[in-house]
């Protein structure tokens, strides 16, 4: 099948569906292959291997020399096994789609993209989603993935008679699954009233720009005035210390602070490389930063101080990220399971829609005393 991209990838929905103009703009920018695109790419590719090796396809798994990648995908392999055989408890013959194309023309033009594994048992569609990024993806509301529900909705609802879809984000690097059920009806509707006109604005490249969290992934975030505008409106508070400010301009602040430092840190990474590129700023200029002496020779190093009478080497236990990978996570819970301890974390502070329990001061101030 020939590499085809879409005009409005569910991938970056949430982007084109909150900032419509922005999709023109992208479709426009080059695509940049991050070593942390291409490590996702492989593992879809090893997960699929492997699921449909287990499936019974004569099939071979690309090579794999990433042991953190081999457990990731092993860890995958068996949720979507474990999914299959507690449908087969109450189907016959659920069927069972590994990296299936759906296509959300009837509501969007040019949006379609790869579901990696879809499960239709009676009344109920599970569409899951493999992430081996380590920034945690909610499954909750999550527009890529009922991008794909409508996508699969089109192609199979005159075929089966699901009233359900199951939504799964599968992280197995930061040990996260989370699921988000909604019925059809309710995904017909959102489908119609929020994507479909998103869409029209999207490819007319019209619309109002609109900044915030979907930022994050957009290709001309570095240079877009609307993001600027948005971050600077801090600027209007002057500064001033926090007793000097009111409940309410603390809390607009905070809502745009993990924002703010996102786009300052893209501005300093996009004005480095325009000067490494040869642009020459007015006020700033490029430097030899600070440089750590580092060995020539590690072997050699170690070969010298021993022969003196020394001990080149440390001795410590291997952290817990190190012994995960040295031994994998299932010999690691096998032998050190028993030896963990894992304390309370410190407080900190998020927006009241996070679904983590709220942290009950009376109790730690008591635990304290």
């Amino acid at each position: 099948m020939p590499d085809v991209h879409s005009n409005l990838p569910p991938s970056a929905s949430k982007m084109w569906i909150s900032c419509p103009p922005s999709a023109a703009l992208n479709a426009k920018a080059p695509d940049s292959d991050s070593s942390y695109a291409l490590a996702g790419t492989l593992a879809h590719s090893i997960g699929e291997a492997k699921i449909r090796q287990a499936l019974g396809e004569d099939i071979s798994i690309p090579e794999c020399t990433d042991a953190e990648m081999a457990e990731a995908t092993d860890q995958y392999r068996d949720y979507v096994l474990e999914q299959i055989e507690a449908a087969r408890a109450s189907c016959r013959d659920p069927t069972v789609l590994v990296e299936q194309r759906v296509s959300c023309e009837r509501w969007a033009e040019g949006c379609f993209g790869t579901a990696d594994f879809l499960l239709i048992s009676d009344q109920t569609l599970h569409i899951c989603d493999l992430k081996y990024g380590q920034l945690e993806v909610s499954a909750q509301d999550n527009t890529q993935l009922m991008c794909y529900s409508l996508g699969a909705i089109d192609a199979f609802a005159s075929l089966y008679e699901f009233t359900e879809v199951k939504m799964t984000i599968f992280q197995p690097r930061l040990n996260h699954c989370d699921t988000c059920t909604k019925t059809v009806e309710e995904l017909l509707q959102w489908g119609d009233t929020v994507l479909k006109p998103a869409a029209v604005l999207a490819l007319a490249g019209e619309g109002a720009f609109c900044a915030g969290e979907h930022c994050r992934f957009c290709k001309v975030k570095q240079t877009c005035r609307k993001r600027a505008e948005y971050n600077l409106a801090l600027a209007r508070y002057d500064f001033a210390m926090p007793p000097e400010l009111t409940d309410d301009e603390i809390e607009a602040i905070l809502a745009k602070a993990d924002d703010l430092t996102s786009w300052i840190s893209d501005i300093k990474d996009y004005a480095m490389q325009q000067a490494l590129s040869g642009k020459h700023w007015s006020q700033w200029k490029l430097v030899e930063g600070r440089s750590v002496r580092k060995y020539t020779d590690e072997a050699a190093v170690a070969d010298a101080v021993t022969a003196a009478g020394f001990d080149p080497y440390e001795h410590k236990v291997l952290g817990l990220t190190a012994m995960t990978k040295l031994l994998g996570k299932r010999k690691f819970e096998e032998l050190l399971g028993g030896l963990i301890h894992k304390p309370p974390g410190k407080p900190t502070l998020v927006p009241i829609s996070d679904r983590r329990a709220e942290w009950n001061t009376a109790k730690n101030d008591f635990m304290e005393d």
